[in-house]
């Protein structure tokens, strides 16, 4: 299974992006993620919707032939970052390269809520009508206290997170499959 990873912080050191590493080291053996930056992206402009530039062609492209999208998202101001939003407004327009492509979050903060109103934010924009992507339900993955569950090489340490995400990995796999096997 293809997966694209779309990271919604375009710091460096991000724990978000190094949330979304280790995950495509861990389950390299499963699933094939392939996390793109979304960071170079122009602003969305409806002007060029129809004409735009190449390195918006190309994500929307990866996207569309991934066959599904892991949103990795940090909280800003108690919602997603607008970096992500942007990248959305992009997917959502022209040949809408998200409606019915699955999709499951995860997301890390140095706070002990871990990303849960940016996620909710998230599912809400993911069913509008140009998105239209199913999620993976009762899944939720919010890392809290990231910063202690990461070690400086951008390995988790943390037995019971790596456990929960292990089991939501299973989840998402065998959710996807009973949903492509009709």
């Amino acid at each position: 299974m293809n997966i694209v990873a779309l990271v919604g912080s375009n710091r460096t050191e991000s724990y978000n992006l190094k949330l979304a590493a280790y995950m495509q080291k861990r389950y390299q053996e499963r699933i094939d993620i392939d996390i793109v930056s979304i960071k170079e992206l122009p602003f969305y402009n409806q002007d060029i919707e129809n004409n735009p530039p190449a390195e918006v062609k190309e994500f929307v492209q990866k996207v569309g032939a991934a066959d599904a999208v892991l949103w990795v998202t940090p909280e800003y101001n108690y919602s997603i970052p607008s970096v992500l939003k942007n990248a959305i407004d992009w997917l959502s327009r022209g040949e809408k390269v998200l409606v019915g492509k699955p999709s499951w979050i995860v997301g890390a903060s140095m706070g002990t809520l871990g990303t849960v109103r940016a996620q909710e934010h998230l599912r809400d924009i993911l069913f509008s009508p140009g998105v239209s992507s199913p999620l993976l339900p009762g899944n939720e993955v919010y890392v809290g206290s990231v910063h202690e569950k990461i070690d400086d090489s951008g390995t988790l340490i943390h037995e019971p997170t790596i456990a929960f995400l292990d089991s939501v990995v299973d989840n998402f796999v065998a959710w996807y499959n009973k949903q492509h096997a009709k």
